[in-house]
C-alpha cells in the first residue's frame, strides 16, 4: 500500500514539475486541490481522522512506559546477579512483545477508521 501512495505521489510531483505549462497549470491544480479538500465532507473526514490519531497517540508510548518500568523493577530485584540478569532479559522480551501489540492494535484500529471513512465517502 505505501509503494502505491508514493508511486501516486510521485506521479503528481513529476506532472506538476514536467508540465510545460510551468506555474499557470501548477496554480491550477493547486486551486482545484483546495477546492475538494475544503469540502465539508472531506474536512469532515479529517477531522474524524485527527480526532482519532489524538485517541490512539497514548497507547504505544504508554506501553514503552511500562515495559521500562517493569525492565528497571527486574533489574533491581533481589537474587543473584545472573538471576537478575536472566529475569531482565525475560521482561525485556515481554515489554517489547506488548509494545510490538499495542502497535498493531493502532496500526489495525487506523486502518479501520480509515475504511469506515472510505465507506461512509463512498456512501455520500
Amino acid at each position: 500500500m505505501k509503494g502505491k501512495i508514493g508511486l501516486v505521489v510521485g506521479l503528481g510531483i513529476g506532472y506538476v514539475l514536467g508540465t510545460r505549462a510551468g506555474r499557470e497549470r501548477y496554480e491550477q491544480i493547486k486551486k482545484q486541490w483546495l477546492k475538494v479538500w475544503n469540502l465539508d465532507p472531506v474536512q469532515a473526514q479529517v477531522s474524524k481522522v485527527q480526532d482519532f490519531a489524538k485517541a490512539q497517540a497514548a497507547a504505544v508510548p504508554q506501553a514503552l512506559w511500562t515495559g521500562a518500568v517493569r525492565v528497571v523493577k527486574a533489574a533491581r530485584a533481589e537474587g543473584t546477579p545472573g538471576q537478575r540478569v536472566d529475569s531482565t532479559i525475560a521482561t525485556g522480551k515481554s515489554a517489547a512483545e506488548d509494545v510490538k501489540r499495542a502497535a498493531e492494535e493502532t496500526v489495525h484500529a487506523a486502518g479501520k477508521t480509515a475504511e469506515k471513512a472510505a465507506e461512509q465517502h463512498d456512501g455520500e
